[in-house]
């Protein structure tokens, strides 16, 4: 399956590797995204792979390291990545993110 991110997601995903690169390391950045990549993998591979979200309705969510998480959605034949989050990241704003996107 393909496997695409929404705006908020890619948006999400260059703050983050700024972030790392700026404030650890480039190796910390790219070693955070081998792991994201494998994840994106795996997810296309076998879309039910990661559990079903408990607070999102027809989102799965998929832990990369322990501070990072995405969630997604199956369609026909793509995964859509709707948002990713650090999981110490508040939950009202995750669901605003969320529901911007269903």
């Amino acid at each position: 399956m393909r496997v695409y991110l929404s705006p908020i997601a890619a948006r999400k995903l260059e703050l983050l590797l700024v972030y790392l690169e700026t404030n650890w390391s480039k190796k910390a950045r790219d070693k955070f995204l081998e792991k994201l990549l494998k994840a994106f993998q795996r997810v296309a591979e076998y879309p039910k792979s990661c559990p079903e979200s408990q607070e999102f309705a027809n989102l799965f969510r998929c832990t990369v390291t322990r501070q990072t998480s995405f969630y997604y959605r199956i369609k026909a034949n793509e995964i859509e990545i709707i948002t990713i989050t650090d999981n110490r990241q508040d939950p009202d704003s995750i669901r605003e993110e969320v529901h911007n996107r269903q």
